[in-house]
């Protein structure tokens, strides 16, 4: 059994059954897992003061995390995911980015139970709760090790100065896949679109969000050579559909200071 300790906003370290005190690994899943757990509380309290039940994900990889039905209605569900994610260094108003879930069978087949809790028509919002946060500099980190109680304070925090946000998922997305060969909708990076729900699907709708990512590299059109390609871009998209490309949020770029120039 492990304690997971967390000083002034700070996660420091585990501490296991016979008083060992450990400290915690950088490690983006473990860093996840940890910031999770110390959310669920809340979880059932919102839950039990509203009236829902929380029903978890299965399996792993499922969508969504957490489940609310309501008591009184079952009819009535809401998706939410957990996600975490961390500042880069290197471009501070950006965050590493997330994923919100597949674009594949649950996602176009809306009745569809593969690799989701209730069918996704069977939910009336999807939403994320995620958590932004700094890594400590790895350098500046010692190896995990055994401390004594008495160094607690010393030991040397893993993450720090949170940024929580809640909202719809559509809201936040990207028209990018969010990890390489898999069927997974990418999530924006800057961190203010984030809080702002300043998606690339703003000034269009959850509808489009829904109609693009269903036909996500499904489509095929000619490029400028008359080679065919897929569209996989929302711009291409809207054309394609014939509406005005100008609808299309653009993704803030990246950019940082190198020998006196903006580089992306």
């Amino acid at each position: 059994m492990f304690l997971i300790v967390k000083i002034n906003g700070q996660l420091k370290v585990f501490i296991d059954a016979f008083q060992n005190i450990y400290s915690i690994s950088a490690d983006t899943k473990i860093v996840s897992k940890v910031l999770e757990i110390h959310l669920f509380p809340k979880f059932f309290e919102f839950a039990k003061k509203y009236n829902y039940e929380i029903v978890l994900a299965t399996h792993q990889n499922w969508y969504p995390d957490i489940s609310f039905v309501s008591k009184s209605n079952p009819k009535i569900k809401y998706a939410v995911d957990l996600k975490t994610t961390y500042i880069l260094d290197e471009y501070p108003d950006f965050c590493n980015g997330f994923t919100l879930g597949s674009h594949g069978a649950y996602f176009v087949d809306r009745k569809s139970e593969k690799n989701i809790q209730f069918p996704y028509n069977d939910y009336m919002g999807h939403f994320c709760l995620g958590i932004i946060y700094s890594r400590t500099e790895l350098d500046r980190l010692e190896e995990t090790k055994i401390y004594k109680l008495q160094e607690l304070d010393e030991i040397p925090s893993v993450i720090h100065n949170f940024t929580f946000f809640a909202c719809e998922k559509w809201t936040i997305a990207s028209d990018k896949s969010g990890s390489g060969n898999t069927a997974n909708i990418g999530s924006i990076q800057k961190i203010s679109d984030i809080l702002s729900g300043n998606g690339v699907f703003k000034n269009l709708g959850e509808e489009w969000f829904d109609d693009y990512w269903t036909n996500y590299g499904k489509i095929t059109i000619k490029d400028k050579n008359g080679n065919p390609k897929k569209i996989t871009s929302l711009p291409e998209f809207l054309k394609y559909r014939g509406i005005d490309e100008n609808l299309y949020h653009p993704r803030a770029g990246k950019s940082k200071i190198q020998g006196g120039k903006d580089v992306e």
